[in-house]
């Protein structure tokens, strides 16, 4: 079974490579060619009154309690009643209180700075009492103005002094619009580092952190990584991907939540994968590791197809750590379940050790294309015993008897604060593991997950 699955997979891998490849980028540096993308730019339904509301309370802002004279509402319904008239992030219109006047954090600003909250029709040579401007003041104006000119710059993308796809030099550097986001940005405040503010307010208030074990895929290019040691590491084949993982694990997110992570090892191969050193050594890809195949006579053994082995330039087979080799006492070192044909229990024996498993759960979710093998109750005493099967990371899981739902990551259990936060993260309520208190209890409890806004 496993044998006939790696071959699968391996010619897969040759077919999607160029398919699937992620884009990469620098993680958490600002490009001002993309400062935001497209999508978190109008994602209008990113925030409720509530949750605009809460933000600010959150932040202990001034603007959480200010209710505008003119317009007799509270700053958080303004946000939020432009955010959906022109279809505008509100996320886009707090960060933009903040960079022009600091609005959300000061804790007792002046009435210029409320009277022109957005910065909208100020600049540099303007005086704020030219009469032509004063329609603009106010807060509520100031807000309507910013969200309404947000949205006719995003519309008219080859407009307004800057063009999608063009290159302007802007404060002495090099600018190509990549996007009507940028473009958008780029008319409504014409300098590098005011944008490069926005930048940085943006990834500190609303760019989600999630947690190891985490696959997310980003919403622009299509690319899907592995959250591991806090870094983003991309598959680069559909391969690599299904070797290990399905897509209804996948989380979409925006360029920008994957910008945070720095970036990590790629994954290149299928898990099992054969490779082969222009030297001859012949390896077996198991976690990421190489693992030497130490003669013929235990790759025929073992059952490996030689039409499966995948030849790389030295420099590649370098750059994959080494694990131990698999010897002729490597027994089943691709792991296989075993039951015992007298108690009926399931063990995973991997490299001579066997992994008792606690639940259907467990099983069904780690070997879900493994073949059961019945075997004898001596043939099972051979292994030495290891560490009972846990849940991979990456996994949700909750316990028959209580409601509380966690996420594992680095092998411990992190409860999900609410429904809202699970919903917020993108998590998906069908891929939820209902399994025993027992399987539960191999997981330490970690912190509480929450998501970010």
């Amino acid at each position: 079974m496993l044998k006939n699955i790696t071959a699968k997979l391996t010619i897969t891998a040759v077919l999607f490579t160029y398919l699937f490849a992620p884009f990469i980028s620098q993680a958490g540096v600002f490009n001002p060619n993309h400062i935001i993308s497209d999508y978190e730019f109008t994602d209008y339904k990113s925030m409720t009154f509530d949750d605009i509301y809460n933000f600010l309370k959150k932040k202990n802002s001034y603007l959480a309690r200010f209710v505008d004279p003119q317009s007799r509402m509270l700053a958080a319904q303004i946000i939020y009643d432009n955010s959906q008239l022109y279809r505008i992030n509100p996320k886009v219109l707090l960060v933009t209180l903040q960079k022009e006047q600091s609005l959300i954090t000061d804790p007792n600003p002046d009435q210029d700075q409320l009277d022109w909250a957005t910065g909208y029709g100020i600049c540099d040579s303007c005086s704020k009492k030219d009469p032509k401007l004063q329609k603009y003041k106010g807060f509520t104006n100031q807000v309507d103005y910013a969200a309404s000119a947000f949205r006719l710059f995003y519309n008219n993308p080859y407009k307004y002094g800057f063009s999608v796809g063009k290159t302007y030099t802007i404060d002495g550097q090099r600018v190509t619009v990549a996007n009507r986001a940028t473009h958008a940005l780029y008319v409504y405040t014409p300098h590098i580092q005011g944008n490069k503010n926005f930048y940085k307010i943006w990834q500190d208030w609303f760019t989600q952190n999630y947690p190891d074990g985490s696959i997310l895929q980003n919403i622009s290019t299509g690319g899907i990584y592995l959250i591991q040691n806090g870094t983003k590491r991309p598959f680069t084949s559909k391969a690599a991907f299904l070797s290990r993982y399905s897509f209804d694990k996948v989380i979409k997110v925006s360029p920008e939540t994957l910008d945070s992570y720095p970036d990590g090892v790629p994954i290149k191969y299928a898990q099992y994968s054969l490779v082969r050193s222009p030297r001859g050594t012949v390896y077996l890809i198991v976690d990421d590791m190489k693992r030497g195949i130490a003669s013929r006579e235990v790759f025929r053994k073992i059952g490996f197809n030689p039409e499966e082995i995948i030849d790389l330039p030295q420099e590649e087979i370098d750059s994959i750590p080494e694990g131990p080799p698999i010897t002729i006492k490597s027994i089943y070192p691709m792991g296989a379940l075993l039951q015992d044909k007298t108690t009926g229990g399931v063990w995973y024996v991997k490299d001579g050790v066997k992994h008792p498993i606690w639940s259907k759960e467990l099983m069904n979710t780690n070997f879900p294309n493994y073949r059961i093998i019945p075997t004898d109750p001596e043939e099972l005493d051979q292994y030495a015993k290891g560490s009972p099967v846990k849940f991979k990371d990456g996994e949700i899981v909750k316990s028959r008897t209580k409601p509380t739902v966690y996420f594992i990551s680095n092998g411990y259990k992190r409860p999900i604060a609410s429904v809202k936060d699970f919903e917020k993260l993108g998590f998906k309520w069908e891929n939820i593991i209902t399994t025993d208190d027992k399987s539960l209890s191999l997981h330490p409890t970690g912190e509480v997950l929450r998501a970010e806004n």
